[in-house]
């Protein structure tokens, strides 16, 4: 059962579960509840609009600052000009063909904004700061579908617009803040899925459809699942950018299993986990091609031109090389070279995640990352530092953990599938770094993990905003679970705002500098 509860429509803290399209007539109330979407607010779309705006206009305040690139822009920013140029990376430095690990996705991108606004700056970081800012979008429609609420709804949204690893990625020229937009938007598709097969389910039911019956007569007619296989586009476009979105692929067939499979059970289908495995298996196999069609079309400039890194090995190498198929068989070749050269990057670096609990040393800020730092002595003292600091923000990253312990806690206690959902995405975005310990690893690796990390502090916001299943609403528990979100909300700004010097290279005196290194020479 949900943890939402209906509530007077004045407070617009929580939605009921909307209307089936047709008419629910004998359909018992229980079953109507677990299988209807729940109903977004009105004035959800323009709140969703409202955070979006503030989340942009943070990102793209003096974007080109600070002037030349930053950390690995010198690479990825290169990268994507040459991509652009050649169709393929260049070496300028010793015109040669560049040898990169990474899939060309989001050096695509990145390009296509120094085409726009040309090789400069703003060039190069202005499509970081406009996918940061829709993702923001994203997760605050995402929170408002799963948790039917305009208050948590708008919650989520803040919390990432006020994060630090996120501000400070969303304007910066690097892969990380596209691998998370595609895997959240990939989340998303699925979550619509999920709402879409379920309201087939009530109106099937409403139009008197027997789940009890024998063969096709027992489930709604056949449909497209469009959403799902915007999903599998989505994966593949993520996994384009970095192979490490190969993880979530397991969880979203988890999802879209088990999503299903308590769908039928809902509608009293008699054998839900079979009929889920006979119906869907086909269509998650109509998934794959998608995928792999989406990621070998951004290797086009590479396989359409000559001069990329291995392009013709089978030809140098003495071998046929037969037309396309010998091309692909090339591209394999990078692939098991790029392959290679993951496993062996082990070189330790002054900002490298250290240990074999690497991923706890995230969620806790142990190691944040310096990406520019100068000392010019432009604050009006003696001594200056003006830094970009990648540093989530500190309240908000060191309520994650107890969220999470929480949210398993309440999961598992209400039967909630959002907490579920929640936390198996958080593992896969965190969980497969445990076994590479000897692999130089950074915090920005955990950008994938922070949306899922924000729904888990949404997700139990909002347990404190309603009473468990079976109990009778409470609108003073509602307010006050409202005035909690609000006021942590309210809370993380400021600490954003108080951190903000650090995420923006803006000069500051020493003193001044000092009193934000909360924990000393750990975050320089």
């Amino acid at each position: 059962m949900t943890q939402t509860a209906r509530v007077p429509r004045p407070r617009r803290a929580l939605a009921e579960p909307a209307p089936p399209s047709e008419p629910a007539a004998g359909i018992p109330d229980v079953v109507r509840r677990r299988l209807s979407p729940l109903a977004l607010d009105p004035y959800a779309w323009p709140a969703a609009l409202f955070v979006t705006l503030l989340a942009g206009l943070l990102r793209l305040n003096n974007l080109a600052k600070p002037p030349g690139k930053m950390f690995d822009e010198t690479y990825y920013a290169t990268d994507a000009h040459w991509l652009w140029e050649k169709g393929f990376e260049w070496n300028e430095k010793d015109n040669t063909t560049g040898y990169v690990v990474h899939p060309p996705l989001g050096k695509w991108i990145i390009g296509l904004g120094e085409q726009v606004f040309g090789y400069n700056e703003l060039g190069w970081r202005i499509s970081a700061a406009v996918f940061g800012t829709v993702s923001v979008l994203m997760l605050t429609r995402i929170a408002m579908r799963m948790f039917g609420s305009l208050v948590l709804g708008c919650a989520a949204g803040l919390l990432m617009a006020f994060d630090g690893m996120h501000f400070v990625l969303s304007r910066v020229a690097m892969l990380d803040i596209f691998l998370m937009f595609f895997i959240l938007a990939a989340f998303g598709a699925l979550v619509l899925d999920r709402d879409q097969r379920r309201d087939r389910w009530l109106r099937f039911l409403a139009d008197g459809g027997d789940p009890r019956a024998r063969g096709r007569g027992s489930r709604p007619p056949r449909a497209v699942p469009w959403w799902r296989l915007a999903a599998a586009l989505l994966f593949g476009c993520a996994l384009a950018v970095k192979w490490s979105a190969l993880a979530f692929a397991p969880v979203f067939v988890l999802l879209v299993l088990w999503w299903e499979v308590g769908a039928r059970r809902s509608a009293g289908v008699r054998h839900p986990i079979r009929d889920t495995i006979l119906d869907e298996t086909g269509w998650l196999l109509a998934g794959l091609p998608l995928t792999a069609g989406v990621y070998l079309a951004s290797w086009t400039g590479w396989l359409s031109t000559d001069g990329g890194y291995a392009r013709h090995f089978l030809r140098d190498s003495g071998q046929d090389e037969p037309g396309f198929w010998g091309a692909l068989r090339n591209l394999a070749h990078y692939h098991e070279l790029a392959y290679g050269s993951h496993q062996a990057i082990t070189e330790a670096h002054a900002y490298q995640s250290v240990g074999e609990w690497a991923p706890i040393q995230w969620l806790l800020l142990g190691r944040p990352v310096l990406f520019y730092r100068s000392g010019d002595p432009l604050c009006g003292a003696d001594q200056c530092n003006a830094d970009v600091l990648l540093l989530g923000t500190p309240l908000l990253w060191w309520a994650f953990i107890p969220a999470l312990l929480a949210a398993i806690w309440f999961g598992v206690a209400r039967r909630d599938w959002r907490a579920g959902a929640v936390l198996a995405m958080t593992a896969a975005a965190l969980v497969p770094w445990f076994f590479f310990p000897a692999r130089t690893m950074f915090y920005f690796y955990a950008l994938p993990a922070e949306p899922f990390l924000i729904l888990a502090v949404v997700f139990v916001l909002g347990a404190a905003m309603n009473p468990p299943p079976g109990r009778p609403a409470d609108p003073d528990r509602q307010l006050f679970g409202a005035v909690l979100a609000g006021v942590f909300v309210l809370l993380v700004a400021v600490v954003f705002a108080y951190y903000h010097p650090l995420y923006t290279g803006e000069s500051l005196p020493y003193e001044d500098w000092s009193r934000r290194i909360l924990l000393g020479n750990l975050w320089t």
